[in-house]
């Protein structure tokens, strides 16, 4: 009988395992009395050499956030390198989520009049290496070239030879005359989870969990759309034209909650047969109508439901996916530490939303 294909991506995942930070070194992060100090708890971690790389140009947040970037991007790289040639095609696709972010962030961002040099901090690229070099059609030369383009229309024209051109033409006569960037962005995400969704198609049989996976995350930003809707007491048809199809949740059902709901705490109550934590968040919303506790209890039980269920079937592409969703973790909440000492956030209130410490 012949070996599984994935034997050896999960002996190379295992090797890699201890490069994660210990669970004990976020408290220090988190008492961190300021940015330089975190970046002192780092310099002993696997992130010492690309903080090293990084403080050539960089300083302050901007040197951790690149840093941190730089080595969640080599992360990545591994995890499709370590794929076999059959579930590649699945861990191309889903990387790709890293194009269709930095897309979405230069979109923001000439909306909002922000430089090249202001939002390059913020793209998902090593050093000249960005993600999209390994999963996705364009390069940090791409991302920039688009940041030079004069207009929102003129950055939409240029993402037509990379692929992602064609889900936002039909939207730019609307752009031009509302402004608002935000219908852009919604098909961005629609078409990136379709593709996603399509790419874990069964063809040997184990992707079942893959795909279970990524409509997990497609359920937690549908609940999510949700709260906010909710909260901004917007009608219906607006929450629902962002609605991504595709997860579990379907959208007559999610039209139905919305509708009968009450209010917030009302509509809380009937999500929890599908989110049972999502009260976790409740009492901070209450205090200070932030959804952010609600965001993070919805990311924690799907990180331990997910992480439980790739880890059944180690011998298999859930073993890459476990990997990419530990590495995509580490670098939220590092990102969460590193902009709440920037701007002043107290302790106590941004170190009940880390995850990976709770895993």
């Amino acid at each position: 009988m012949s070996s599984s294909p994935y034997a050896s991506s999960l002996g190379r995942i295992k090797a890699q395992l201890p490069s994660f930070l210990p669970k004990d070194l976020y408290t220090p992060l988190a008492n961190a009395p300021d940015v330089g100090e975190i970046a002192k708890l780092l310099e002993p971690t696997p992130y010492g050499p690309y903080l090293g790389q990084a403080a050539a140009t960089y300083r302050g947040a901007d040197l951790v956030a690149v840093a941190v970037n730089r080595y969640f991007v080599q992360r990545n790289r591994m995890g499709l390198e370590v794929a076999p040639f059959a579930g590649r095609p699945i861990v191309q696709a889903y990387l790709r989520r890293w194009d269709i972010q930095n897309v979405g962030a230069i979109l923001a961002a000439k909306v909002q009049g922000r430089t090249l040099s202001e939002e390059e901090t913020f793209l998902v690229s090593p050093r000249e290496l960005p993600a999209g070099l390994i999963a996705g059609p364009m390069v940090l030369d791409d991302f920039r070239l688009l940041m030079q383009a004069p207009t929102v229309e003129a950055v939409v024209q240029g993402l037509v030879k990379f692929g992602y051109g064609a889900p936002l033409l039909p939207l730019v006569e609307n752009f031009q005359r509302t402004k608002d960037i935000f219908p852009l962005l919604s098909a961005l995400d629609r078409y990136y989870y379709a593709q996603l969704l399509e790419a874990t198609r069964f063809f040997q049989g184990d992707e079942w969990t893959v795909r279970r996976f990524v409509q997990s995350e497609i359920d937690n930003r549908n609940l999510l759309l949700l709260l906010k809707g909710r909260d901004a007491g917007f009608a219906p048809e607006v929450v629902f034209a962002k609605f991504i199809e595709g997860g579990e949740l379907a959208k007559a059902a999610a039209q139905d909650l919305y509708s009968t709901a009450r209010d917030e705490q009302d509509l809380v109550q009937s999500l929890e047969t599908r989110a049972p934590h999502l009260s976790d968040g409740m009492e901070r919303y209450q205090s200070d109508r932030s959804l952010v506790g609600f965001e993070a209890a919805l990311t924690r039980e799907r990180a331990v439901d997910q992480l439980k269920q790739l880890r059944t079937y180690p011998l298999s592409l859930s073993v890459i996916f476990a990997f990419l969703l530990l590495a995509e973790l580490e670098r939220n909440d590092l990102q969460r530490i590193v902009y709440a000492k920037a701007y002043g956030v107290e302790r106590e209130e941004f170190e009940p939303l880390l995850i990976s410490p709770t895993l």
